[in-house]
């Protein structure tokens, strides 16, 4: 287990408390204020949990002194205190580790939740609205705000692709395990011979960018304006509103016709395409961090098969983890926090283990 050095622990309290006594003085340029101000509310979690690692070693020291020099029944009592004490220094020991972990810098941000149909057909873009509908229960019970950017809805109901953004108090940090190619078995609504089919939909989440995090000049962009085409039983509009974005340097392309105003479709066109340049310059400097390496919760690699829903027997298996919960129904209800808990801390687990090897 990561045990964090007494040095260490001092560095923490004492950067802490000369961030406390530089904002005190009151003499801080504004703009100096504020980074020193974010500095602290950040450390001072970190500091805490490392106070209370350094105060349950120093009582833990104490207790071990007193089992060996007290009389008989002192001895006992600080033996069974010092029992509870081993258990709360683990504890503590534990939360400062995780403390002490590098955060993503995206963890907070908002998401981009693009979900696209795979094997399947219609069964495929069923699957995908099913994928929707969870995400969106799960974000409602976490006080997130949904908003859909655009959408391609299949024949049968269901979506061909679908992306939405989710935004609200540490979305990426829970959702960016999500992403991968999630497969379901069932009988479909249309299979008279009761047969079991598998179909797959792909899952990408993507912390949203800025415009401050991404420059997208002018002459790198392609602009093109057409007339939006209707599709099952959908509006058509009458004007050329539809907006397709070419990004030349990396040739990614988003288009958006699902409003009406082209002022709006191009607005809602370029976030899709910060968001996307963004997340290929993570995945650049991620690579170049880390030699490439692929934790065993995923990588984020969006042909990796992650998850399988299995109506018949009612579970819901994350490949990842090797954890399988017979709560199908409710997990598609949005009550994905024991999933979610679960690949959340196995990512921890690797950090931590990383740490000590």
């Amino acid at each position: 287990m990561t045990r964090i050095s007494p040095e260490r622990i001092a560095q923490i309290e004492a950067r802490r408390d000369e961030l406390s006594a530089m904002m005190a003085t009151g003499d801080l340029p504004s703009d100096r204020f504020v980074a020193v101000s974010k500095e602290y509310a950040e450390l001072e979690p970190v500091a805490a949990a490392a106070g209370e690692v350094r105060r349950l070693r120093a009582e833990a020291v104490s207790l071990a002194a007193m089992t060996r020099e007290a009389d008989a029944e002192l001895r006992a009592m600080a033996a069974e205190e010092l029992r509870a004490n081993e258990a709360a220094l683990a504890q503590a020991d534990h939360r400062l580790a995780l403390a002490l972990l590098p955060r993503d810098a995206a963890d907070e941000r908002a998401a981009m939740l693009e979900i696209r149909a795979g094997t399947g057909g219609d069964e495929a873009g069923l699957f995908a609205g099913d994928l929707l509908r969870m995400y969106t229960r799960y974000a409602e019970r976490q006080g997130w705000k949904v908003e859909l950017i655009s959408a391609s809805t299949s024949e049968a109901g269901g979506y061909k692709e679908v992306v939405a953004s989710v935004a609200g108090k540490g979305v990426f940090a829970k959702l960016k395990f999500e992403s991968g190619v999630h497969r379901v078995q069932r009988v479909p609504v249309t299979e008279s011979g009761g047969r079991i089919h598998t179909s797959a939909a792909t899952v990408a989440v993507l912390p949203e960018a800025e415009e401050v995090d991404v420059e997208i000049r002018n002459e790198d962009l392609r602009i093109d304006i057409y007339r939006a085409s209707g599709a099952g039983g959908q509006h058509v509009n009458t004007t050329d509103s539809a907006v397709r974005l070419t990004h030349i340097p990396t040739g990614l392309v988003v288009i958006q016709q699902d409003q009406r105003s082209q002022h709006k479709n191009r607005d809602k066109a370029m976030q899709v395409l910060r968001t996307r340049l963004y997340e290929l310059e993570r995945e650049r400097l991620a690579s170049e961090r880390s030699g490439a390496r692929k934790s065993m919760v995923g990588s984020g690699d969006r042909s990796e098969r992650i998850r399988t829903y299995n109506f018949p027997q009612g579970r819901v298996t994350d490949h990842r983890i090797n954890l399988t919960l017979h709560r199908l129904p409710e997990i598609l209800e949005g009550e994905m926090d024991e999933l979610i808990g679960a690949l959340v801390a196995e990512d921890e687990a690797e950090r931590l283990a990383a740490l000590d090897s």
